[in-house]
């Protein structure tokens, strides 16, 4: 399956949405849409949230991505995951990215 990405405003944030899965086919794609959207909220200045709403799954290298993503955005520019299904959730207490990041239930929840 395709990776898609689509980036939009909403309520003086960035959100990218994320769609498919993220896995050794896509995880390139999904790290370079990550980056240019860090880079995006960073020139706004605005926090950047991430739908999970529409992934069905990732693999470690879109964690991978993730780390980079938050490390290119530093303490400057926060970034939020929202929505992730109950597999992404798993996912990321496995692997302590809900340490990392802050996980809220849906895009419009107060990031």
């Amino acid at each position: 399956m395709d990776l898609g990405w689509r980036v939009r405003e909403a309520g003086g944030r960035l959100v990218g949405e994320p769609t498919g899965r993220v896995d050794e086919t896509t995880w390139e794609a999904f790290s370079a849409h990550l980056t240019a959207a860090v880079h995006q909220a960073a020139a706004a200045g605005t926090p950047l949230i991430i739908d999970m709403s529409g992934l069905d799954y990732m693999s470690s290298r879109g964690l991978r991505a993730l780390t980079i993503a938050r490390r290119e955005a530093g303490e400057a520019t926060p970034i939020t995951l929202a929505a992730p299904n109950d597999r992404m959730r798993e996912i990321f207490a496995i692997s302590r990215y809900d340490k990392l990041f802050k996980i809220v239930d849906d895009v419009d929840s107060d990031a």
